[in-house]
Order: structure tokens, then sequence, then C-alpha cells
């Protein structure tokens, strides 16, 4: 089973964040990628730039809309993320746990659908399609 664990924080944690020791940031964070890669787990991962570079497109017109970031209504920013191959939900909790992320930081994990949530779809011409593009 894949997880993706998404980083999320909130703006004033963020905001915290500037004051530690980046380099201790780095440190924490490549050990925990070294035991997921060293445990055979971490299929992919990434940190995302800050939010300011971002957009965000809303489909609840007729035609898409564009907005710059920053997202004043937005109270959470997603900053990164890990893909992870496990044996369980409970795993993935596991090493979601152990992620070196501080205070007012969350890791929202979600399972990453495979081709069996398309079972009942599996004639589909682009079920067909997926199985082929991702070999």
């Amino acid at each position: 089973m894949k997880y993706m664990l998404i980083m999320r924080t909130t703006a004033e944690a963020l905001e915290a964040s500037k004051d530690l020791d980046f380099e201790a940031i780095i440190n924490a964070m490549g050990a925990y990628n070294e035991s997921m890669v060293t445990a055979g787990v971490l299929i992919g991962g990434d940190g995302l730039s800050d939010a300011k570079e971002g957009f965000v497109v809303d489909f609840s017109g007729e035609t898409p809309t564009v907005t710059d970031g920053p997202y004043g209504e937005v109270h959470e920013l997603f900053n990164g993320f890990w893909i992870v191959q496990v044996a369980s939900k409970e795993e993935a909790l596991e090493w979601a746990k152990r992620a070196p992320l501080g205070a007012g930081s969350k890791l929202e994990v979600r399972r990453i659908t495979d081709e069996s949530d398309f079972a009942d779809f599996a004639d589909n011409e682009f079920i067909q399609k997926e199985k082929e593009w991702r070999g």
C-alpha cells in the first residue's frame, strides 16, 4: 500500500520556525529520510516552496479563476510530502509519528489509490491505459 504523508503547518508555526537552526532542521529531515530509505519504504517526496510562489485554480464558477498566493482564507499551508510503500495503515502511522516536525505542524496521511480501487471498471479504456502508462 502506498501512503502520502502531507506536511501541513500554520502560518504562525512557519513564522516561528524562522528562529530555528535551519541546518538542524535539514539534519533532522535528512535522518528521517535516511531511516525510510534504509527501511525500504520511501518512494518519493519533496518540500514545497513558499506559498507566495503558488496559485490556486478555482473551479466553482463557469470558468476557472486563478488566485495568486498567499492565500488569506487558508489556515494551514502544505509544505511538503513523502510517499511511502508500507504493508499497512498502522505502518504508515508509525512512520508519520517519527517525522521531525515542530509544534503547529500536522501530518495528513492518505492512502494512494491503486488499481484495486477501480476493479469494477477494469474494462474501462483509461483504466487500461493507466496500467500501460505505469508499466
